[in-house]
């Protein structure tokens, strides 16, 4: 059979000769939907045990089978969800479920079945040409298409538009289907299309869309035009916004087969999953184990904190963030000083600015500002981890030492042996922050000497100046007169 380079039949008639073609013919009716498509590759996956969606955390048992539900279904659904919670990369990973590749007419503007076109071009050139049609392959990837929704976004950017010019050129008038220049849905034909924030289109061109995919015609300037789209139609959209600022038309909510719920990580280990797998930064950094789970716990803190918007919600993105912040600051240390570049609590400070601009104060927030309403949740952050793994830890002799009145200035502009010389006047430091940097090197133990101090800052056993970090905030009730800086 003669096929190009990439072994793959170039030609209508080269394609009815393959084993899976065989007793086709152009115009049979024949052809296989996305639906049924991904319905198949689905079940194999399942039957292999194969991972559904790489890469994402924390949804095995809650979402994901919701989903797998869904699409053995064959049915079209929205994922609603609060920011972050990783609804386009399940949407993106939907077309893992696709084909490697499928052929298409090669000239067709909507990636036409070769055997079953819709559109008026594609039927012509198969009837024209025949077995000699030329043909086109299409990656699973390009059969993907993603639309963040606006309010500004019309139907003719979804659906299409009359094309003056092209009636013109082909001589046919204007309510013509072949003087139509088609938008992102008929271009994504026999393919996915998302729709990012669906609550935020307008209900006209909602109506436009479902009327597309469930009735096959839509009026575009008052013509009637019809296209029998092959597509899987899924969407994410905000539950707030799905209420409040926008809201989805009921016909088209109607016809979305299933709602399906995301959640923020359940847990601090899977957030922490989920922040390692997504944290860009230098592999020489070292983070240890208690400031990744601080850095996690924030998020969680924030979450909760009456500060803090519930509706706006906060985003995975912030640890992520803050991780990348973190240890960007670490390694800017230890390239000036020439240490070993470990993340320390005061890289955390450092990357306030990877927290506040993912916060959504409420009033009580607003009035306090950003940078204190963030050094607050660090400090509580760092109290809860250090509480869930060191409360019984005897810091008796630490505590009566601060009580005493003593202040402790930790060298932040200092190399880890001028760090550890100035913890090791403060009694019972320097063994615990052994114990919890578990006798790794000297710049762990700096790092956890700095994490106990604060975990007990956190849990109001120790105060804390702020000459350390860049904005001063009202300093919290002292503890007998002791203090670390």
């Amino acid at each position: 059979m003669p096929q190009n380079e990439t072994g793959l039949p170039q030609t209508v008639g080269e394609l009815l000769s393959l084993p899976e073609y065989a007793g086709r013919a152009p115009f049979d009716g024949q052809s296989r939907r996305v639906q049924d498509e991904v319905r198949e590759n689905l079940k194999r996956k399942l039957r292999s045990g194969e991972t559904l969606f790489p890469g994402v955390v924390g949804y095995d048992d809650s979402v994901v089978p919701q989903l797998i539900n869904a699409l053995l279904a064959r049915q079209n659904f929205i994922l609603l969800g609060l920011r972050g919670q990783a609804k386009s990369r399940i949407l993106r990973a939907i077309t893992s479920l696709l084909d490697p590749q499928v052929p298409a007419i090669a000239e067709s503007e909507i990636s036409d079945d070769p055997l079953n076109p819709i559109s008026a071009q594609g039927q012509e050139l198969l009837r024209e040409h025949g077995k000699n049609l030329p043909l086109k392959w299409i990656a699973r990837e390009d059969r993907y298409v993603e639309k963040l929704a606006t309010p500004d976004v019309t139907v003719a950017d979804l659906i299409g538009d009359v094309d003056p010019i092209k009636a013109a050129r082909l001589g046919t008038a204007l309510g013509d289907v072949r003087s139509m220049h088609f938008g992102l849905l008929p271009r994504a034909n026999r393919g996915i299309f998302a729709v990012n924030e669906l609550a935020d289109l307008s209900p006209k061109v909602q109506v436009a869309l479902f009327n597309i995919l469930q009735e096959g015609d839509v009026q575009i300037k008052g013509y009637p035009v019809r296209l029998e789209l092959d597509v899987m139609l899924v969407f994410s959209a905000n539950p707030e916004d799905y209420t409040a600022r926008g809201k989805i038309v009921t016909p088209l909510k109607d016809r979305i087969g299933s709602e399906v719920r995301t959640h923020y990580p359940k847990t601090v280990d899977e957030g922490m999953s989920i922040t390692a797998q997504e944290a860009v930064r230098d592999g020489s950094v070292t983070v240890p184990g208690f400031v990744a789970e601080l850095i996690e716990e924030i998020a969680f803190q924030a979450r909760e904190d009456g500060r803090v918007d519930k509706l706006s919600g906060v985003s995975q993105r912030l640890p992520i963030s803050l991780m990348e912040v973190a240890s960007a600051n670490a390694e800017a240390r230890s390239l000036r000083l020439g240490d070993e570049p470990v993340v320390r609590v005061s890289d955390v400070y450092a990357g306030l600015p990877a927290i506040t601009g993912k916060l959504e104060l409420e009033y009580e927030g607003e009035l306090r500002g950003a940078d204190v309403v963030a050094k607050d949740i660090i400090r509580k952050a760092a109290g809860q981890v250090y509480g869930r793994h060191y409360a019984s830890a005897d810091t008796r002799a630490l505590e009566k030492w601060f009580d005493e009145g003593n202040v402790f200035r930790f060298p932040q502009a200092g190399n880890t042996a001028a760090a550890l010389k100035a913890a090791a006047a403060v009694p019972g430091l320097s063994a615990l922050a052994a114990e919890v940097a578990e006798q790794a090197g000297d710049a762990h133990r700096v790092s956890a000497a700095e994490f106990i101090l604060e975990g007990l800052y956190g849990r109001k056993k120790l105060s804390r100046a702020e000459e350390s970090y860049a904005a001063p905030e009202p300093e919290p009730q002292r503890r007998a007169g002791g203090r670390w800086n």
